[in-house]
């Protein structure tokens, strides 16, 4: 894959400043150095080749987070060698694994989390990878048992799925089958789902904060709507919750949204801890509301202390620190330094969502209300020779990430831009971020032509 282009022929050079005596002070780009180079001559290139990111603090495209305390900071560094998938080596982490994953089945409000059974990850991706495929192996089981076909197995989700899911339908084997939204409908919400669901069904994707927008789909309605269809047809289809952001919301500032192991279709449930968890990436969580449901088959035992622990995953090797990152929030937080830290976040969305609105150009689609993001489009009527693309690269060049991008599948003649207000993004950050806009929408509007070249979409769910 290729991000840009960089030119084979041209060598990474050295500063003069920081070359020695006998090293290179040119390297080839694609081709390995035959020789050495000392560890402040190596530091000092990777250093400042990676000056040219953008500032991981104002970059409100992604929901990754990008800070934490200096004592994490300090773990990190001691834990970077651990490889979680080696638990007989690392018995602590592995326990601590454990704990992190049985508190996640508390919040999510699992009937016995003794019972439950969940595993980190290496992001949410991973972790819904392995929630739809125990829905597949379940979906088998029962069709076995029945003496029918395990042929064409099909997933529901609404058109704004992260592209996960994506993949994961193409890599196993199963149909998607995408339920578009609509300015009626904006999110998957249980209406006409009985057109999409049938015996080959193996569960529906519930997404508890939609990327496009921020928005919570209502996973009690879409549990309804399901109870409904097997009242009429029989057919008991499971609920997959993708809580990549909202598992770690809602559960501390919108207690009674019902979405999770309190509806019995809800069978799982994904995070992401290095999200609105609040943890460096990359780290993920999926838990299990009984440990029944997830197949034995696909859980292989592994050696530890004397015995045998389950382990399931797509990954082997991966980073143990960014576990022990999420038991030190864990403690170092608890419940109400979650809720403290979450309800600012969404202050600073709603405040944002607020002085975009104010200005009188755009159309809000979502406020903060649910996680803490705002999405805004521009209103309609609008005549000057500009676009959100033309935002958001103004933007840019003050240093700020505000994507726009065109909205799913039925809607995408709506463009809208979107701003992830993370743990770090204070109240003043967002003023100078409102400022930016500002200037930049009255330097777009002394246009006297469009901008040249086509629509610039630069970033993609």
């Amino acid at each position: 894959m290729r991000h840009g282009y960089e030119s084979p022929e041209e060598p990474v050079g050295l500063n003069p400043v920081f070359s020695r005596a006998g090293e290179a002070t040119e390297f080839a780009r694609f081709t390995l150095p035959e020789g050495e180079s000392l560890p402040d001559t190596a530091f000092q290139v990777v250093h400042d080749e990676a000056m040219l990111d953008g500032n991981a603090r104002l970059n409100l495209a992604t929901f990754v987070g990008t800070w934490m305390e200096d004592q994490a900071g300090r773990l990190y560094a001691e834990a970077v060698d651990k490889n979680i998938v080696d638990k007989d080596e690392y018995p602590q982490t592995a326990a601590i694994e454990t704990r992190c994953w049985r508190m996640l089945a508390g919040l999510w409000n699992a009937p016995d989390p003794e019972r439950s059974i969940g595993t980190s990850t290496i992001g949410s991706s991973e972790a819904c990878m392995l929630g739809g495929l125990a829905l597949k192996r379940r979906w088998q089981q029962r069709r076995r048992a029945a003496g029918k076909s395990t042929e064409r197995p099909n997933l529901v989700m609404s058109a704004a799925v992260q592209v996960c899911w994506e993949k994961f339908c193409n890599y196993f084997e199963v149909e998607p089958r995408f339920v578009p939204i609509s300015l009626d409908h904006k999110t998957l919400d249980g209406d006409g789902l009985d057109r999409y669901v049938d015996e080959n069904t193996i569960g529906v994707v519930a997404i508890m904060g939609v990327t496009y927008t921020g928005m919570y789909e209502p996973v009690q309605a879409i549990s309804d709507a399901l109870d409904a269809i097997r009242r009429k047809t029989g057919l008991d289809v499971p609920i997959h919750v993708d809580g990549a952001s909202g598992a770690m919301v809602a559960p501390f500032i919108q207690p009674d949204i019902v979405w999770d192991f309190r509806l019995e279709r809800v069978a799982s449930i994904n995070t992401s801890g290095h999200k609105y968890g609040l943890v460096y990436p990359g780290i993920g969580w999926v838990v299990w509301r009984e440990a029944d449901l997830l197949p034995e088959e696909l859980i292989f035992k592994v050696s530890y202390l004397g015995g045998e622990m389950p382990t399931f995953g797509i990954n082997f090797s991966r980073p143990g620190a960014q576990v022990l990152l999420q038991y030190y929030q864990f403690l170092r937080l608890g419940f109400d330094g979650y809720k403290r830290v979450q309800t600012a976040s969404r202050d600073v969305a709603r405040y944002l969502a607020d002085e975009v609105r104010a200005l009188g150009r755009f159309d809000i689609w979502t406020d903060g209300s649910d996680i803490p993001v705002a999405a805004w489009q521009v209103k309609a009527g609008h005549d000057a020779p500009w676009t959100l693309y033309d935002l958001s690269m103004r933007l840019r060049t003050r240093g700020w990430l505000v994507p726009a991008y065109p909205m799913p599948e039925a809607l995408t003649e709506v463009t809208v831009q979107r701003a992830v207000v993370r743990n770090g993004l204070s109240r003043d950050l967002a003023g100078g971020l409102v400022d930016a806009i500002r200037t930049s929408v009255q330097e777009l509007d002394e246009l006297k032509a469009p901008m040249p070249g086509p629509d610039r979409v630069a970033f993609h769910h």
